[in-house]
């Protein structure tokens, strides 16, 4: 079993290789970029009647045995915890309408990757095996991603996909090129605020070489040729620290020569700094059109690189860029693990893997503050960009006035029977519960929900908690009436579900 420490260290490499918001080396999120998130009605509608209902067939809490899902059924049971507001979500599939700003960001990533080199999937269903998601990528049977709380289970053999390296295996297996890229909509229960939705959007990408088709078998000549090959840039680099180190970032030995990983690990970032160049081109463009003085016209781009840990890759990275003053984390990478390629039937290949959040790189390009604004129907959004045009700034429409309401309850005492199906005693109290009551109740209608006050009681040892919710919307001014409604859903609602004392 692992340590708590090393727990945390999984779950932080998870978000890192495609996390959904753009953070500065000091690990908060910087606002401007950001993304996530869905609902298949329209705009108006969505706004009015935040989250569908169930249906008689998708009860799984009732007993029913079918959850629907995108037009097909799924046998539920006790792991089922998939909720109306994210199944909406599934057929809407951002990555592929036309000039909405996550296709264009795809679209623009994927130019880097050119055929017949690569092969670029992005119609994978997301609905996939707890085996194809954790299993085949190594994840240990104890990591926290695994839990209910952090993953919307179908059931407990199904899942929506937490990321796109769920289908990594399979295209290995596939062997149809020698390179890929995937693009999809992934899900994860996470926090409400400008940066974080329970559904964003994932690219990553791979490249191998396969010893047999070598001359030689010499992998390492082989690469450094292919390197020789890619496109030359101008960047700042800064990469101070070895390919290979034996305790921070080390050689797969049983499997790699260090020769072939300096190869492959050359290989790899010239390929990503040469997207770095094609995305931070176009954003210093828009930012320019849009007279923004924070961006030199001169000023060269800067990047570097930073080790790092991934449980699918090693040598493992971070690539940072330098951008409006901040360090701002971009993706991760590394050389993949060999047991990965060997299960999935290509032992004799090698190479490397990426990953990236598409929110994020479309909201750093276009400027978007507000992750929910993907996922508007509202013209004055979706005009804004086109597959016909340049990069240029959002410009926003209007900024509604925030209502602000406060919800605080105590937890039960340990010794307390759980209600609703979900605990809440301390021991098993998470906020991501709290999170989708909320969004469950309010959708797209509430900004942010954040951690106002904790309290123990010196005598008892129960734990309270409140929450300041602020509900605004980004199309219309809410009616205070309307807001009281939603709120007095959700205090019901954390009684009824989590069992909890409201103060």
């Amino acid at each position: 079993m692992q340590s708590s420490g090393r727990r945390r260290a999984f779950k932080l490499a998870q978000d890192r290789w495609s996390a959904t918001g753009v953070r500065t080396t000091s690990g908060t999120s910087k606002p401007s970029f950001i993304c996530f998130n869905c609902r298949r009605q329209s705009t108006v509608a969505a706004s009015q009647s935040p989250s569908p209902t169930w249906s008689s067939h998708q009860k799984a809490s009732a007993g029913a045995s079918l959850l629907s899902i995108d037009g097909h059924n799924y046998q539920t049971d006790s792991w089922t915890n998939v909720p109306p507001n994210i199944i909406s979500a599934v057929p809407r599939r951002l990555h592929l309408q036309s000039s909405h700003p996550i296709a264009l960001t795809r679209e623009l990533i994927e130019s880097r990757f050119s055929s017949p080199i690569f092969k670029h999937y992005n119609n994978f269903s997301p609905i996939v095996t707890v085996s194809q998601n954790f299993d085949s990528l190594g994840f240990p049977a104890d990591h926290p991603g695994r839990s209910r709380t952090d993953t919307y289970y179908v059931n407990k053999d199904t899942c929506l996909r937490t990321h796109t390296s769920a289908h990594e295996a399979d295209i290995f297996r596939a062997d149809e090129s020698v390179g890929y890229t995937i693009s999809a909509d992934v899900y994860r229960r996470d926090a409400i605020d400008r940066s974080h939705y329970p559904v964003f959007h994932q690219m990553e990408g791979a490249r191998l070489w396969d010893r047999r088709e070598v001359s030689g078998g010499e992998i390492a000549k082989a690469v450094w040729a292919d390197v020789e090959r890619l496109p030359k840039h101008d960047l700042k680099v800064e990469d101070p620290n070895p390919t290979i180190h034996e305790e921070r970032n080390p050689l797969q030995t049983e499997f790699h020569s260090a020769e072939e990983v300096e190869a492959i690990a050359a290989h790899l970032k010239r390929s990503l700094e040469d997207v770095v160049v094609e995305i931070f081109s176009k954003a210093k463009e828009a930012t320019l059109t849009a007279g923004d003085g924070k961006v030199e016209v001169d000023e060269p781009l800067r990047v570097r690189w930073i080790e790092a840990y991934f449980p699918w890759t090693s040598p493992s990275w971070e690539l940072e860029v330098f951008w409006q003053g901040d360090w701002l984390e971009l993706l991760g990478c590394g050389i993949v693990k060999q047991n990965l390629l060997n299960n999935s039937g290509v032992p004799t290949k090698l190479g490397w893997a990426w990953g990236i959040g598409l929110d994020r790189v479309a909201m750093l390009l276009y400027a978007i503050p507000d992750i929910r604004l993907f996922w508007s129907l509202d013209e004055r959004f979706l005009s804004q960009f086109s597959i016909d045009k340049p990069a240029s700034r959002f410009v926003p429409f209007s900024k509604y006035p925030a209502c602000y309401k406060d919800v605080a309850f105590w937890l039960r005492s340990s010794s307390s029977s759980a209600g609703g199906g979900i605990k809440s005693n301390a021991q098993d109290f998470h906020e991501n519960d709290v999170m989708e009551i909320v969004r469950g109740v309010a959708g797209d209608l509430v900004e942010d929900v954040k951690l106002f006050d904790q309290f123990t009681h010196p005598q008892s040892g129960r734990k309270s908690f409140c929450y300041r919710i602020n509900y605004r919307s980004l199309e219309r001014t809410l009616k205070n009436t309307e807001v009281n409604k939603l709120h007095d859903t959700v205090r019901n609602e954390l009684v009824e579900k989590m069992g909890v004392e409201l103060r």
